[in-house]
């Protein structure tokens, strides 16, 4: 558990140092003027977090920040997500079809009762080109999940479409901010600061819902949620 965290970070580590330096091998969703509105939409799997957790992140973050820099779009409570998996990234008009849908739909009603309900434990920010986010470790059902999704999406011919740095060692992370302007260097001081007092309670995923939305989770169509059944065994907190 402990080595596969470590390595959970690493990843991160690179991701952050591809930002800094402005050359990415990963996709990422490009910046509008009116992110609500955004007709661009995607076909993804989320877990969406409990009442509790959504709202010790608005209390904790998202409303200090928005204090400093309110004319940034923050995520409110009812659109605070984790993705788990990607299948077509947000385009318009869209990479899929209903037909496609259906494929998902089937593939997820297969796979994702099958594993455990595992455990993620957030422990700092990552500022993006056009982001931010809370990023944390898990447990490695995470990848078991997604790479068990990969090959059956695959077969069904419906293959993610997203670029990503890694293949192994996936991560968890929450979208709370997106820019449309540039950010200032108050909100960027602020963001290091409440990254290095990250103070959360691990929390347990034990769903996937799949869904259409837009980049901020508007625009939404939710398809179906399944529960991950099965009980995880007690897992230390090594962040």
């Amino acid at each position: 558990m402990q080595d596969y965290q470590q390595n959970q970070k690493e990843v991160i580590n690179t991701l952050e140092k591809q930002v800094k330096s402005n050359i990415l091998t990963f996709s990422t969703v490009s910046p509008v003027t009116d992110f609500k509105n955004d007709q661009r939409i995607c076909l993804t799997s989320v877990h969406i977090p409990k009442e509790d957790l959504k709202n010790k992140i608005r209390q904790t973050l998202i409303e200090p920040l928005k204090q400093i820099s309110p004319e940034h779009f923050y995520y409110h409570n009812d659109s605070l997500h984790m993705t788990i998996k990607n299948i077509r990234i947000i385009n318009n008009p869209p990479h899929f079809s209903n037909q496609d849908i259906e494929k998902a739909k089937k593939v997820f009603s297969k796979v994702i009762p099958k594993h455990k309900s595992f455990k993620v434990f957030f422990y700092r920010l990552l500022l993006f080109s056009n982001n931010l986010a809370l990023m944390g470790t898990s447990g490695e059902e995470l990848d078991n999940i997604i790479l068990d999704l990969d090959k059956k999406l695959k077969a069904a011919n419906i293959p993610d479409d997203k670029k990503y740095l890694n293949n192994r060692y996936f991560f968890i992370n929450m979208t709370l901010a997106r820019f449309s302007n540039p950010i200032s260097e108050e909100f960027k001081k602020k963001v290091e600061e409440f990254s290095a007092n990250i103070n959360f309670e691990p929390y347990t995923i034990n769903s996937v819902t799949l869904l259409t939305c837009n980049a901020v989770f508007e625009n939404r169509n939710i398809i179906d949620t399944w529960n991950l059944n099965f009980k995880t065994p007690r897992e230390k907190n090594y962040c």
